[in-house]
């Protein structure tokens, strides 16, 4: 295990090499200035700033080499573990990650927690009950969750759920109250879970109801398997069957879908955090490409693409768990 480990580890690296070079040059390529490049029509530069204060400016961040200078220099600052200075307030990068990282990955993992927190159970209870008339409001209603697009529930729900003419039930924006700073441990922590309901929500909702498909699907392959037909056949009680002999079975494929949650989780946190005005990592990558803040953008994009990578490792090592027979060791598999 601890060898296969090691050998993922070393192949994430030129994985990561990839997908960090393709984003460099697709970020480099796309057409406009950054704010202090900008210059009107007439190639005047705007604002105060003159033509030798752009072109200084070009040359310290290495703006007048080629792409693959360019790229290269990020690639050793990246070795050096440094991400740069943002060109917006000049602060580094990985300083702006830190503050904002945690927020972000709070969210996700919550909404992860949940997604198969309810998703599994929904989507066996489904599949022992096929056709029955709880499975088909399942899926009606799971369907309709999977059709609405997460932008549009954001908004309705700050619109009905917010205050205005309508029910005021959460906070429409931030992680905290003003006063946060002055609340003890527990109100603080209270004040945090009510502010991150709604965003939490327009998380888990698409996850939740396409994982429960996936499981639901995993299940009734199972079920139709001659071993479980012969646990049965042996006297076993409906409920050891499920659980012990075909629910670890079913499980594999939603293990496999882990990998792709966390940065589907990710991508969505772009959308949300700007709706809900939560200063996470999604957001800070919103206002990067809008101010094309190359530096912020390439580390935004690194990290997304490193917990891609170790998402992936981790689905693949808790292939073992839930089946024995699955081994990463020097034994055939």
């Amino acid at each position: 295990m601890r060898t296969y480990i090691i050998k993922r580890l070393l192949l994430m690296i030129p994985t990561l090499f990839g997908i960090t070079l393709i984003t460099f040059i697709i970020i480099h390529l796309a057409p406009g200035q950054t704010p202090l490049m900008s210059q009107d029509k007439a190639g005047r530069p705007r604002g105060h700033i003159t033509s030798e204060q752009i072109e200084q400016w070009r040359r310290l961040h290495h703006l007048d080499e080629p792409i693959h200078i360019q790229y290269g220099y990020w690639l050793g600052d990246i070795a050096k573990l440094n991400f740069g200075n943002s060109y917006k307030d000049g602060r580094p990068v990985i300083k702006k990650i830190a503050e904002r990282l945690p927020i972000t990955m709070t969210l996700s993992f919550t909404a992860m927690f949940l997604v198969y927190l309810i998703s599994i159970p929904l989507g066996i209870h489904s599949a022992t009950h096929q056709y029955q008339l709880s499975d088909r409001i399942s899926t009606f209603i799971i369907f309709v969750l999977y059709s609405l697009p997460s932008f549009w529930v954001a908004h309705m729900l700050l619109t009905y759920a917010c205050g205005g003419e309508y029910l005021n039930l959460f906070p429409l924006a931030g992680v905290s109250s003003p006063d946060a700073s002055e609340m003890g441990p527990l109100r603080w922590f209270l004040d945090r879970v009510w502010h991150l309901v709604l965003p939490v929500l327009c998380y888990t909702y698409r996850g939740l109801a396409g994982m429960s498909r996936y499981a639901r699907a995993g299940m009734l392959e199972v079920l139709r398997q001659d071993y479980i037909r012969t646990a049965r056949a042996k006297g076993l009680a409906e409920r050891v069957v499920i659980m012990k002999h075909a629910f670890r079975n079913s499980i594999i494929p939603i293990i496999t879908l882990l990998g792709g949650l966390l940065p589907s989780l990710l991508s969505a946190s772009v959308i949300v955090e700007q709706i809900f005005s939560i200063p996470g990592i999604g957001r800070l990558g919103f206002e990067a490409v809008l101010n094309r803040d190359y530096p912020v953008i390439m580390g935004f994009a690194t990290i997304g693409a490193a917990l891609t990578l170790l998402g992936i490792l981790m689905s693949d090592l808790l292939y073992a768990v839930a089946d024995p027979r699955i081994s990463y060791g020097s034994e055939k598999t």
